[in-house]
């Protein structure tokens, strides 16, 4: 007896986003990354295109942190404290396929860091590596709004993703991107109407829809995961349904979400029963990040290499199973 696959046709399909520019396209990076395109749920090839596999952007601080577990420590605390020197070594020694930059310093409690200073930052992050950055302000609208113009300017026809535009504070940000070139990323907090309504604020400004990311605050494991994963999916259905404002790519922050969780930090002589905090915690961000590539992430933020050399391996592997099949 035969066996046919069932297949479900979607009319729709999710935008496709090229982050980074070369020398060619006015830009200084030797690599570029495009994300989306899918016209199907993830890991269904045969229903479908899926272009572009997913990719991991690992995140650096221009600030020295002072609470990462030992784990993290061993990984780059020969580098806290150097964004450049950090990129340097998330692209050179664990392959990273992008840089998110993230602007600590420049919030008003964690140093008041100046526009200017924080420019010079992204410039030298540039310099250091070829790889597309996602550039992030401190998460102070007041300061990031004086922050963008200075900036983005430093990373002018480079193409950086800028995150993030929030419903409330969103003009900024979108202008300076259509100023210099470069994607943005909108933001939303476990909401799809919401996550529609900033999509179609930033477009209202003129931000073309495949010149924007869409980023739902995520949680790890354990943790509010699987109501972000909900949320998730809802948006890929919608895009796959023809909803061409809930079409774009989506990002997800993997790295501070799964390591902010007792798991991950906990010792293990105050909790023996759960083994090696070293595997405890790698697996949990790995886990984390797993479950995001299956309900639709096309950009995963995350902070071990050896968690995200695991989940690289899987998608590689299916991309591999995949291709044999065929």
């Amino acid at each position: 007896m035969s066996f046919e696959m069932p297949k479900e046709k979607w009319r729709g399909a999710v935008n496709q986003v090229k982050i980074g520019a070369t020398a060619a396209e006015g830009g200084t990076r030797s690599s570029t990354v495009t994300v989306g395109g899918e016209a199907t749920l993830p890991f269904l090839d045969f229903e479908g295109d899926t272009p572009n596999r997913p990719v991991i952007a690992f995140e650096v601080l221009d600030l020295a942190p002072t609470d990462w577990p030992e784990p993290l420590v061993e990984a780059y605390g020969d580098v806290f404290g150097d964004p450049a020197a950090w990129a340097q070594k998330c692209v050179e020694q664990y392959e990273a396929d992008l840089i998110c930059l993230r602007l600590q310093s420049a919030h008003p409690d964690r140093g008041d860091s100046s526009p200017a200073q924080c420019a010079e930052t992204v410039k030298k992050v540039l310099q250091a590596v070829g790889v597309p950055l996602i550039i992030w302000g401190c998460g102070d609208n007041e300061k990031d709004n004086n922050l963008w113009p200075e900036v983005s300017q430093a990373a002018a026809r480079e193409r950086c993703c800028l995150g993030s535009a929030v419903q409330d504070n969103y003009k900024t940000i979108s202008a300076c991107a259509m100023a210099d070139g470069h994607v943005v990323i909108t933001e939303a907090p476990l909401d799809i109407n919401i996550q529609k309504q900033v999509n179609i604020l930033v477009t209202e400004m003129g931000v073309k829809p495949e010149d924007i990311i869409m980023y739902q605050v995520t949680g790890a494991l354990g943790y509010g995961v699987e109501y972000a994963y909900t949320i998730m999916e809802r948006t890929r259905l919608a895009a796959l349904g023809g909803d061409k404002m809930l079409s774009m790519p989506m990002l997800a922050i993997v790295g501070s979400e799964a390591w902010r969780a007792k798991e991950a930090r906990l010792p293990e002589e105050e909790s023996p029963q759960w083994g090696r905090r070293y595997d405890r915690a790698i697996l949990w961000e790995a886990m984390t990040a797993e479950l995001f590539l299956h309900a639709g992430t096309d950009i995963l933020v995350m902070w071990h290499p050896e968690a995200a050399r695991l989940v690289k391996e899987s998608v590689l592997s299916y991309s591999a199973a995949s291709t044999e099949s065929e």
